[in-house]
């Protein structure tokens, strides 16, 4: 099994903190998640608050750390959601991913899916060696 996150991409609306106006909308992306968590694929999912509640740390080379609060201004590079999910394999996170309720009706949007690393439940020298492993079998994938 492979774990792999579902991001949905904010937009200017998500950003202004605006709600789209369809009054089926929540009801049909809890059906879905209902429906993941029944088929036993579902970890995780949430809708994130606007990046203008949140910050990014900065590091530079040296490793100290700067402190930068939202809001951000690249919108398309923003999250507005996250689903988790635990399958066999890309096809079937490919499956869900396209079943997923379209999260802002009536305006463009992007659902990115990846898949994470490895190593969560193992020590840490463990976890190590299998994320440069996965590392290591990407880079030769190209």
């Amino acid at each position: 099994m492979t774990r792999y996150m579902i991001q949905v991409r904010a937009t200017a609306m998500s950003e202004a903190g605006e709600f789209p106006d369809d009054p089926t909308l929540v009801a049909r992306m809890m059906a879905f998640h209902d429906e993941m968590a029944k088929a036993g694929v579902l970890l995780d999912g949430a809708g994130l608050q606007p990046s203008s509640q949140g910050f990014r740390v900065h590091y530079d080379a040296g490793g100290q750390a700067r402190v930068l609060d939202g809001p951000f201004a690249e919108t398309k590079e923003l999250i507005a959601g996250y689903t988790l999910i635990d399958v066999p394999s890309r096809d079937d996170a490919l499956a869900w991913a396209r079943r997923f309720p379209a999260p802002f009706p009536g305006q463009p949007c992007c659902i990115e899916v990846r898949p994470l690393m490895g190593g969560v439940d193992l020590p840490p020298e463990d976890a190590e060696r299998l994320i440069r492993e996965e590392l290591a079998a990407i880079k030769r994938r190209g």
